[in-house]
């Protein structure tokens, strides 16, 4: 893997337009003792219960969590779902005021079941319907003026007929003669519909039934079949345990794959990758470092049961496990530093390596006791190689900054819950960050 910390300092704060469609999600959690006497099945006594927005409203979530400022174009239905998604969506700062409602449309729900960490059921209360008419033709009046103020298109399809052939033709028409991209997450079969798109991004069974092909082909036939038909920039596919594929016409195909921890629940996965994709490439990152991005995104999203927001401080810190060589940190790693420290409490440790071992591991320790992230400056001018390593293996030290440029550049940008200091071997609170500059 590329270093990602340059990159990921390059996120902007960008305006998204996601249309697709918009549904509601239920999660039921509780426990499962007995088996019914009624049948065989098991009894799910619940415990707790909580709504989110699903399908686009999932991407739109991620988005928001990620720092993008987002407008939703979508429908629902006149019920209480509806004005329950709209709020949802609404509370979290998305613009709403084009989520339409539709006459005689119910908005989907989808209730999932969820038993020790485990979904053991989904019930899906939904219609498919095809866009009105009237609505459609109010939709594509509006798209002129509401793409005035955005960076990128996300098109969001779960296949539940909102997405019109010609409502689709209209706003990738559009946006491209506005040199906007557009990037959409596909459902069916017909990915003819998506021509012209900049990047076409299904999972790997999608991307098998669209080019006709069975699984034993060659993925390179799917790619040509897809990009024949569709004429996009770039088709993405998304291929689960082994990261992302991406193909584009007369270039040769990229691999990138993916590492993860522990694989709980898979829900929402793609609605991340669209997400982080989205910010990556309307903030002018390559293809490339785009893909490694959306990787690690999806890595921390299916470590979690249920759809995951992932925020930017959350993907920071995954981003720095991987980026950074015992946990140094130097001035092309601040942005990413500061995402992770961004309203965390932190505790600013200054050691040589004239003290105790024994007396550093103690005050460390009991630094730690405060629920803090530990940052150490290394005060000696040279430090020696095992000393770095000794400390980089200390599991409650967050961070080792070694030079006094690196010190400053930290603090000019992030302020120190409490500065520490080694005296005699004894832990000292220091009143501020030039007391402990003075001491290098």
């Amino acid at each position: 893997m590329v270093k990602l910390t340059g990159p990921f300092s390059k996120l902007q704060k960008v305006h998204t337009l996601v249309i697709g469609d918009f549904m509601l999600d239920r999660y039921t959690y509780g426990e499962v003792r007995r088996i019914s006497p009624e049948a065989p099945v098991s009894i799910l006594k619940v415990d707790t219960e909580k709504m989110l927005p699903g399908g686009a409203g999932n991407v739109v979530l991620n988005l928001l969590s990620l720092g993008s400022k987002v407008t939703a174009i979508g429908r629902v239905g006149d019920d209480l779902q509806g004005d329950i998604l709209k709020k949802l969506l609404k509370d979290k700062n998305a613009n709403v005021d084009y989520l339409y409602t539709q006459k005689n449309y119910k908005t989907s729900l989808k209730n999932r079941f969820i038993a020790e960490s485990q979904q053991i059921l989904r019930v899906d209360f939904e219609k498919i319907d095809s866009l009105l008419k009237e609505l459609e033709e109010k939709i594509i009046k509006k798209l002129e003026k509401v793409l005035k103020s955005i960076d990128i298109v996300a098109i969001s399809d779960y296949g539940k007929g909102f997405l019109s052939d010609r409502l689709l033709k209209f706003i990738i028409d559009l946006a491209k003669s506005k040199n906007i991209p557009v990037i959409v997450d596909p459902k069916g079969k017909n990915f003819k519909k998506y021509e012209k798109a900049t990047i076409l991004k299904p999972n790997l069974k999608e991307a098998y039934a669209a080019a006709n092909l069975n699984e034993y082909e060659d993925i390179e036939l799917v790619s040509k079949n897809i990009l024949d038909k569709t004429n996009v920039d770039f088709l993405m596919i998304t291929r689960s345990k082994d990261g992302i594929s991406v193909f584009s016409k007369n270039k040769k195909a990229k691999n990138f794959p993916v590492k993860t921890k522990e694989v709980k629940d898979v829900t929402g996965a793609g609605d991340t990758v669209l997400a982080m994709l989205c910010i990556a490439l309307a903030s002018k990152l390559s293809i490339d470092h785009a893909c490694e991005l959306c990787n690690i995104a999806a890595s921390i999203a299916i470590e979690h049961i249920g759809c995951k927001e992932i925020t930017l401080s959350l993907f920071a810190k995954r981003l720095l496990e991987y980026d950074i060589e015992n946990k140094i940190f130097d001035f092309s790693h601040l942005f990413t530093l500061k995402k992770v420290l961004e309203g965390c409490e932190f505790s600013l440790l200054g050691i040589n390596s004239t003290h105790s071992i024994t007396d550093i591991f103690k005050s460390i320790k009991k630094l730690s006791k405060k629920n803090h992230e530990i940052i150490i400056y290394i005060l000696d001018e040279n430090p020696k190689d095992e000393f770095v390593d000794l400390l980089s293996s200390i599991n409650e030290v967050s961070f080792i900054i070694l030079n006094n440029s690196n010190l400053k550049n930290l603090i000019a940008e992030i302020n120190p819950t409490n500065i520490y200091a080694m005296k005699k071997n004894q832990l000292n609170k220091l009143n501020n960050t030039k007391e402990l500059i003075k001491r290098s």
